[in-house]
């Protein structure tokens, strides 16, 4: 029987599951039929989004067609003391007695929990001053999340050798297991860098010398898009307003699915025609431009939902707060799947198909820039390569001589 490989995995700046298998046509129809499962190019393997409720559905499509490893995703999970949220995963606590005036000293929850390879008492002291240190500089919430998961999972391996202890040789060899025995992609590899860079340098107050740590050449990847059509088509399958307003958004303005759930009514400036984002990525502020059509569109849905949103733009019925992302990305799933769209893509790529569409109709690409956010211009060049403005007016050298010379068909 064939063995899955459940990790976590960050993707898109949210927390999944990465499913690894060895090439099988059933596992393969199973995970991404049923369980919704979606292929992702950067990581090299199937993901949904990491939840309860995925999990379970997942385990219960695998019966029977693989065995399931999840090792790596009860690691991750109990160095983020979230284990209990998955109760086909959990171990049951220990019994922990206390004396009334000598309270015995809870074991660390990393230890407790009885994994293959505990974290030593001295570096789970190192894992302390690691998240400290995170939410003292006030790190977001993804980025707090990632570096704990590399970090844990680097304690992990180096057992109860001293973390303290570790010179440029020994990181070097670290990062050569990842990459030869783990196999971990250019992406990954990155990540633990950074948090390692960060442990190392912020943590511990090293002078810097992780430029003598090679870091491996990332694939230049394409941002992912739809065409007009295709949008025209995704907007066609929804037939929920309040689904629609938000997709309209997200398309509209060229903003991430997370900007899109924290709008706030107050945040749509009708009198200056913006949209105020605050703390997007990166904790910057921006404005965007609202198109007159679109706010027509959201006084129409403010007026005519109910319950009719107090705070958000797009309230969650059941909490009164931000709309879940994972549910805004599901309704972008379910829509495409609607509308007949094969491609592999997410919910971003709306993000990508605006800024790729404003630079085919000739918008200079600083203005891009500062609609779409971004630190450094390079990023934002990424959409030249997938513009069609100037390739357009390229003639290949084959229909030059097709009409010049005489070829038999």
């Amino acid at each position: 029987m064939e063995t899955v490989i459940l990790k976590p995995l960050q993707h898109r700046g949210q927390e999944c599951i990465g499913i690894y298998f060895q090439k099988d046509a059933i596992i393969q129809k199973a995970i991404h039929k049923d369980a919704g499962a979606r292929w992702s190019k950067t990581n090299s393997c199937w993901y949904i989004p990491l939840s309860k409720d995925n999990y379970q559905q997942l385990s219960g499509i695998l019966k029977g067609k693989a065995d399931i490893n999840i090792q790596e995703l009860k690691t991750y999970l109990l160095g983020k003391k979230k284990v209990n949220q998955f109760t086909s995963i959990q171990h049951k606590p220990r019994p922990v007695t206390e004396a009334k005036n000598n309270p015995v000293k809870k074991t660390p929850p990393v230890q407790q929990r009885g994994l293959r390879h505990p974290i030593s008492k001295g570096n789970y002291e190192e894992l302390q001053k690691f998240q400290q240190t995170l939410a003292l500089k006030s790190y977001s919430p993804s980025t707090i999340r990632t570096y704990t998961n590399e970090f844990v999972q680097f304690l992990q391996t180096i057992k109860e050798n001293k973390a303290t202890d570790f010179t440029t040789g020994r990181i070097k060899d670290y990062m050569q297991y990842c990459f030869e025995k783990l196999k971990l992609s250019e992406n990954t590899l990155h990540s633990k860098i950074n948090a390692l860079k960060f442990y190392y340098e912020q943590v511990l107050g090293r002078d810097k010398f992780f430029w003598e740590i090679p870091r491996p050449k990332k694939p230049v990847l394409l941002p992912k898009l739809l065409n007009e059509i295709e949008i025209s088509k995704l907007f066609n399958a929804l037939a929920n307003k309040k689904h629609k307003a938000m997709l309209f958004t997200a398309y509209s303005a060229g903003l991430r699915v997370s900007e899109v759930v924290n709008l706030k009514i107050a945040d749509i400036d009708s009198q200056r025609m913006q949209i105020f984002i605050q703390r997007a990525k990166g904790k910057k502020d921006r404005y965007v431009n609202l198109s007159p059509l679109l706010l027509d569109i959201l006084r129409k849905y403010l007026l005519e939902y109910q319950p009719r949103p107090l705070k958000y733009l797009f309230e969650s019925e059941q909490t009164k707060g931000a709309y879940p992302t994972r549910t805004v990305q599901q309704i972008f799933y379910n829509a495409k799947n609607k509308a007949g769209i094969n491609k592999e893509v997410g919910i971003h790529s709306l993000r990508h198909s605006f800024a790729t569409h404003l630079l085919d109709k000739g918008t200079d690409i600083k203005y891009i820039k500062e609609l779409l956010g971004h630190f450094n211009i390079k990023t934002t060049e990424r959409y030249l390569h997938v513009s069609k403005k100037q390739l357009i007016n390229i003639v290949s050298p084959f229909d030059d001589l097709w009409q010049k010379q005489k070829i038999d068909w």
